[in-house]
């Protein structure tokens, strides 16, 4: 990158953060914890409020996912620790499509559970980590009918703000499941032949979702 390349990125990025939006600049500065706790609630009072989500329409559950749970979310470091050393293998074009379709596949197998959220609340223990500390653990409790669900988040700083990048619901990190059955997949039929596979599971879910 030459000087003068390196200026006008400097320019821009200063220019961006002197217009940022009060939101963008709260999101840089806000701890993990408190993060987690004002976007679940976020989206739990989203949720309540749309009766197409309830119903389980697939638009608007897509919808809210990408406007108030991905902007906090390193989809990249998730689907790369997913896929594991077969990533860096992987062509740019690979890349995005394992993307979208794991993005698809999260969102139909987890949309059930948004769409059961009724009374439901959100509990975030006291985070163990120190001032310095770049990647956390944050545990949190879905309170509601019946017995408490575990659901901790893995979350790392950025210079935007800390992003999650692995969820654990009721003792199962989500990464680590995806990744025994990725390497099979990969072990079996290559990079390609994962993508194939979770484009099948993608439009047999969606399938399944209209019948």
């Amino acid at each position: 990158m030459n000087r003068r390349t390196l200026g006008q990125l400097l320019t821009a990025t200063l220019s961006l953060a002197l217009l940022a939006p009060a939101s963008f600049v709260r999101a840089a500065d806000e701890a993990p914890d408190a993060l987690i706790k004002r976007v679940s609630t976020d989206v739990l009072d989203s949720i309540k409020a749309d009766k197409s989500v309830q119903a389980g329409d697939m638009s608007k559950v897509i919808s809210l996912v990408d406007s108030k749970i991905m902007p906090n979310v390193n989809f990249t470091r998730m689907t790369a620790s997913a896929v594991g050393r077969n990533w860096r293998q992987a062509t740019p074009e690979q890349k995005s499509r394992l993307q979208e379709e794991f993005k698809t596949l999260l969102i139909r197998t987890y949309s059930g559970a948004l769409t059961q959220v009724r009374d439901q609340s959100l509990s975030v223990k006291p985070l163990r980590a120190e001032p310095a500390d770049t990647e956390v653990v944050v545990r949190t409790e879905v309170l509601g009918r019946g017995d408490p669900i575990q659901l901790d988040y893995r979350m790392e700083k950025t210079a935007t703000g800390w992003k999650i990048y692995d969820l654990n619901v009721l003792g199962v990190w989500l990464v680590e499941t995806y990744r025994t059955q990725f390497a099979q997949e990969i072990s079996a039929k290559g990079v390609d032949g994962l993508i194939a596979s979770l484009a099948q599971r993608n439009k047999s879910n969606a399938s399944e979702k209209k019948s």
